[in-house]
């Protein structure tokens, strides 16, 4: 069985699907980066993004995000594992917030 793709989006991508009833942005930075400066709705980081999965589960479509892509691609693919989540659709801003510079 294989898991549905995420999408890769870039940031002007994201303001445009966070518009859509019931969409939410997921930034899976640590707290402090997220603290500092930050687009997203709600902050999970990568680390806790199994044991609070079940926060997000009202919402879709999901958009993960984090500074450079890399820990937004793992959260993505670790959330369409999970078969709450296969249905969804799942958003992965590709280059994260740096792409934007």
């Amino acid at each position: 069985m294989t898991t549905p793709p995420y999408i890769d989006i870039s940031l002007a991508d994201m303001e445009t699907i966070r518009q859509q009833p019931g969409a939410l942005v997921v930034d899976v930075r640590d707290e402090w980066e997220f603290d500092e400066f930050n687009l997203g709705d709600i902050n999970v980081p990568l680390a806790d993004i199994r044991t609070r999965r079940t926060e997000l589960l009202p919402y879709d479509p999901l958009i993960v995000l984090c500074t450079n892509g890399v820990r937004s691609r793992v959260a993505a693919k670790d959330l369409l594992r999970h078969p709450d989540f296969s249905q969804k659709q799942i958003y992965h801003v590709a280059g994260g917030l740096v792409a934007a510079e």
